[in-house]
């Protein structure tokens, strides 16, 4: 199908989209929530949660404000379209707007032992048989919220957490490991992920969001082997940022030799603080600090020793000067600037967000927007979205309860959703491309939600 460029980049919330944002944009700091849990905050937020069952199923698993509903669908286990059942780990998606029906896809961080999972789907379409991850897509009606169609997409890859939505109508899918062929550790799990793979793993593979059947998996190998998390593409430059999911991460950008064709390969950067070499930024940071950035070439962007070194990439860049962060985890794009989250930054190791704002092609500002002092305010945040009223989706991760926590463009926090199945992970918010559906998953057991109801009333 000939894809319109300009035409695809309205089936979306695009950054022109984003008045709401120039706040955040411009402000050097956020302000100071003082939220208490389950307190409604009126700046910006919704008021006060409570228990609320799905709409279609009648299941309780979210607590919501008032006047909020939801739908549940694509559980782990239930069949799709295509006949296979769905597989678990549900994790970071984006959705557009495709024959009269938001389409999502959908990663599924699986980890398997290859030994005794084998790839979902049809094995003769994997990228490696043993790989027990990929993505699916569905179809969902706007107007029900509920489920049309859904299939496998890619199967085949394994850890396939967050990635990154194109502006050329693909979905960035990215692994969230270096295993393969030999051992490597995935240091904050605390087991062993590797060993007896066929294929090696740590790339970042592309689905289109036109294709009604599964993708021919290519390893984006020139995007780095290392321990992908999620990304944003500038649609001005087709730049494609990406962040690292590790204890010791690095930032990066990657410049394609030709527009839109990853596989043709380009560049692999990574940040360098100017005049503050290897600047550590978990600690020491002060709210609104702008740091100027330049970039470092990653010579060996896929090393061979990166199944026993997960972080070999990252130490090519560090050898230059780079900077680190703590597991960078979220990653969007929304009117020239760069959001990424790091989940555990911080004294308090809670989390932090950070602003990247590019200044031409070779160097940028760094700007530590927030650094949460403690759970009870923002606990170890993970996905994130910009919404089409200005404000941040914020995915927790944390130990224990989780929530959707809301970010207004003047710098407050306010919880609106709360998981009340189990302590799962939110992962994968996205909104539809009419701003009305708020799309997101539980990670475990695995399901995906559709969130609607009086936006307008706050900053979401």
């Amino acid at each position: 199908m000939a894809l319109n460029r300009r035409d695809f980049l309205k089936t979306g919330i695009t950054a022109g989209s984003l008045l709401g944002m120039h706040g955040l944009l411009n402000r050097p700091a956020l302000a100071e929530p003082g939220l208490i849990r389950g307190v409604g905050n009126d700046r910006g937020g919704y008021g006060n949660l409570k228990k609320t069952k799905s709409r279609n199923t009648g299941e309780e698993l979210l607590a919501l404000p008032e006047g909020f509903s939801y739908t549940v669908f694509g559980k782990t286990g239930d069949k799709m379209s295509d006949g296979y059942p769905t597989p678990s780990a549900h994790d970071g998606m984006a959705a557009v707007m495709l024959r009269g029906n938001i389409r999502l896809i959908r990663n599924h961080e699986v980890r398997n032992d290859p030994a005794k999972i084998t790839a979902f789907g049809n094995p003769n379409t994997a990228y490696d048989r043993k790989g027990g991850g990929g993505t699916t897509t569905l179809d969902v009606n706007p107007v029900t919220r509920e489920l049309v169609r859904d299939f496998v997409s890619l199967n085949g890859t394994i850890v396939n957490c967050a990635g990154a939505r194109t502006p050329w109508g693909t979905w960035i899918s990215m692994e969230e490991t270096t295993a393969g062929s030999g051992k490597s550790l995935v240091y904050h799990k605390d087991t062993e992920q590797g060993g007896g793979y066929d294929k090696e793993h740590g790339y970042c593979f592309e689905v289109s969001f036109f294709d009604d059947q599964v993708a021919k998996p290519v390893p984006l190998n020139a995007l780095g082997r290392f321990v992908h998390e999620a990304g944003a593409v500038d649609p001005s430059t087709d730049i494609v940022y990406l962040t690292e999911d590790h204890a010791n991460s690095g930032f990066y950008r990657f410049l394609p030799n030709v527009p839109t064709k990853l596989a043709e390969g380009g560049r692999l950067q990574m940040a360098r603080i100017k005049d503050r070499p290897k600047l550590d930024t978990r600690t020491g940071l002060k709210a609104g600090e702008t740091l100027l950035v330049d970039w470092v070439d990653i010579e060996d962007p896929d090393p061979k020793n990166a199944w026993e070194d997960e972080s070999a990439v990252y130490k090519q860049g560090l050898e230059q000067g780079g900077a680190t962060f703590a597991r960078l985890e979220g990653c969007w794009y929304a009117e020239g600037c760069v959001f990424i989250n790091s989940t555990n930054g911080g004294p308090a190791k809670k989390g932090q967000i950070f602003r990247y704002r590019p200044r031409g092609n070779q160097s940028g500002e760094l700007t530590m927007l927030f650094e949460s002092p403690g759970a009870e305010v923002l606990d170890m945040p993970d996905n994130m979205c910009v919404s089409p009223r200005g404000g941040l989706v914020i995915c927790e991760d944390g130990p224990g309860t989780n929530y959707l926590r809301g970010l207004t463009q003047d710098g407050f926090l306010f919880d609106f959703a709360l998981n009340t199945l189990n302590e799962s992970e939110f992962a994968g918010a996205c909104f539809s491309p009419d701003g009305e559906t708020l799309l997101c998953n539980i990670q475990n057991p695995g399901l995906t939600l559709a969130i609607w109801g009086p936006w307008s009333k706050g900053s979401l």
